[in-house]
């Protein structure tokens, strides 16, 4: 089933709007952070809705300037010396990204454990709910989008909780309060019956909330100060506001130093994007896949645009890319919405977007926070066996307590332990064999399954064609790693939009790793494939078809 952009209108404006509201917090703090004008935070967001989006093929992920690139920015910026010859070094590394996605590098994205994917979402919810805690109490000194565990305020994550302590405003937590009260009440039940409360999104009544509040604050002791504010930089006219668009130095082309920043950024950015693309497709309730080297030529073309204008460099974020699939986003709609009204705010009503207290956008963040890191889902993992678990805590410790990068390739270490131990016990073999109808497909898997086989595996599901028959079978499979077992499962789901009869068989014996509910009642006997066209004859009539690797 093709997603127009037009499509989910009704679902995709407000959660565009609600991912909005989030991204122009995250992109003045990130510009902050990164020792950069705090605009080139909004052009950044500006160019990952608008530029991006354009040529992505991510239904539900939203790009903009990224907290795992600020560090890489501060100190980039201070070895060049200047904004404008980093600029230089952003349209480097977007040229790099293109590059790579035509030479189909994405597909390394596809190598990433499963456990390790989810290990991230959840650390990352858990550093969105630790981080937003001292903005709910009013207390800023760390920039909104600060993911790292050290803190550029010499605080880390958890003696912030204490620091904050010493610096309560009472107006703030006041508003951060009555925001979650709100956010919790529209999640109800009875409140999702009401018409009315589907079409006004819950943020947006906790942002004019804030407003309202902030305003009513104004000379008590109550009031919000300015630092607790969003600010984003106000021109006077038209012509000032097309001044803080900022050209690179070309000249800085030939400068040795601008290449090797600028193919930092390229791979650091390009690991940051592949990331977020299979955790955004996991959430996506469609189960909808990414072409991956699209999305690398997409950033890349974004960052070509954001360093000819003076933004920073972007990525696809998993922060906003859950808010806008948590908010009900359906199509790239959402988030090419939310890239305008990040323009046209900046233009029109900055001061308006000023009057936001950042303890609204806290209580958003919470929950947000929350949402990815459910209880659930570490019940879940528990579940699935020691094997996906342990490379998941350890997934989830190690970003808390360092960054995104090291965190994974820590977690990513542990999970190739486990799978090489069974990996290397024995080959694996796919066929994907089909008659002459084109109507019946067989994808047979051999004894050893592991997640080093989804990049082949996938590629074969996403090969299948509208209206027909699939048999996957696992008759001669000894173990299925719970990676395969996923994408089979996800794969359930976008079959359905693509009517495909999907089947399984030989499996009744294997263990589904917590997916028996899901894969259980595709399994068939004998009975049912024998009515089928056999593997020998698909293979007799169309030879060529037979694909292993």
């Amino acid at each position: 089933m093709k997603n127009n952009l037009f499509s989910s209108l009704k679902d995709d404006l407000p959660a565009g709007l609600v991912v909005f509201l989030v991204a122009v917090p995250l992109c003045l703090g990130i510009a902050l952070a990164s020792g950069a004008p705090l605009f080139s935070g909004i052009i950044a967001g500006m160019v990952g809705g608008i530029v991006v989006t354009s040529f992505s093929g991510s239904q539900l992920g939203v790009s903009g300037p990224a907290a795992g690139l600020a560090i890489i920015v501060l100190a980039a910026i201070q070895d060049l010396g200047s904004f404008d010859i980093f600029l230089m070094a952003v349209v480097i590394a977007g040229v790099i990204q293109v590059v790579l996605g035509i030479l189909r590098a994405g597909i390394i994205g596809y190598y990433f454990p499963s456990s390790v994917i989810k290990g991230m979402l959840a650390a990352i919810g858990i550093i969105i709910f630790l981080k937003q805690i001292p903005h709910a109490f009013g207390y800023d000194a760390d920039p909104e989008g600060d993911l790292g565990f050290v803190q550029a305020d010499g605080e880390n994550t958890f003696s912030e909780l204490l620091n904050m302590l010493n610096f309560i405003s009472p107006g703030a937590i006041t508003i951060a309060t009555l925001s979650l009260a709100i956010l919790i009440i529209w999640e109800q039940k009875f409140m999702k019956k009401i018409k009315v409360f589907q079409i006004v999104q819950g943020p947006l009544v906790v942002v004019v909330t804030g407003i309202v509040l902030g305003m009513v604050f104004q000379g008590s002791d109550m009031a919000i100060t300015a630092d607790h504010m969003v600010s984003i930089p106000v021109a006077d006219s038209l012509a000032g506001f097309a001044n803080q668009f900022t050209l690179p130095d070309f000249t800085a082309i030939t400068n040795p130093q601008v290449w090797v920043v600028g193919i930092t950024m390229a791979i650091v950015a390009s690991l940051e994007t592949l990331l977020c693309v299979e955790a955004t497709d996991k959430l996506d309730p469609q189960k909808r896949v990414t072409p991956p080297s699209q999305e690398l030529r997409a950033q890349g073309i974004g960052n070509m645009v954001a360093g000819l204008i003076g933004g920073l460099p972007v990525t696809q974020v998993i922060v906003r890319s859950s808010a806008n699939i948590q908010s009900g986003g359906k199509t790239r709609m959402s988030a090419l919405f939310h890239g305008l009204l990040i323009f046209f705010s900046a233009l029109l009503i900055p001061n308006v977007l000023n009057l936001i207290p950042l303890a609204s956008l806290a209580a958003i963040l919470l929950v947000v926070g929350y949402k990815l890191a459910k209880p659930a889902l570490f019940k879940q993992m528990y579940k699935t066996g020691w094997k996906q678990f342990i490379p998941f805590v350890v997934t989830v410790l190690a970003i808390v307590f360092t960054d995104l990068l090291v965190g994974i390739g820590i977690g990513l270490a542990v999970a190739i332990v486990f799978i090489l131990f069974n990996n290397l016990k024995n080959p694996y073999i796919l066929k994907n064999t089909h008659d002459q109808s084109n109507k019946h497909f067989r994808i047979v898997l051999s004894e050893q399954v592991t997640f080093l086989n989804k990049a082949q595996i996938l590629k074969e599901l996403n090969r299948i064609p509208e209206n027909t028959e699939l048999l996957i079978d696992g008759s001669k499979t000894v173990s299925i790693e719970h990676d395969v077992l996923e994408i089979i499962a996800d794969f359930k789901e976008s079959a359905k939009f693509k009517n495909i009869d999907l089947k399984l068989y030989g499996m009744e014996n294997l263990d589904f790793n917590g997916y028996d509910d899901v894969l259980g009642e595709l399994v068939v006997d004998h009975a049912v494939v024998k009515n089928m066209p056999s593997d020998e004859a698909m293979e007799t009539k169309i030879p060529n078809v037979l694909s292993s690797n």
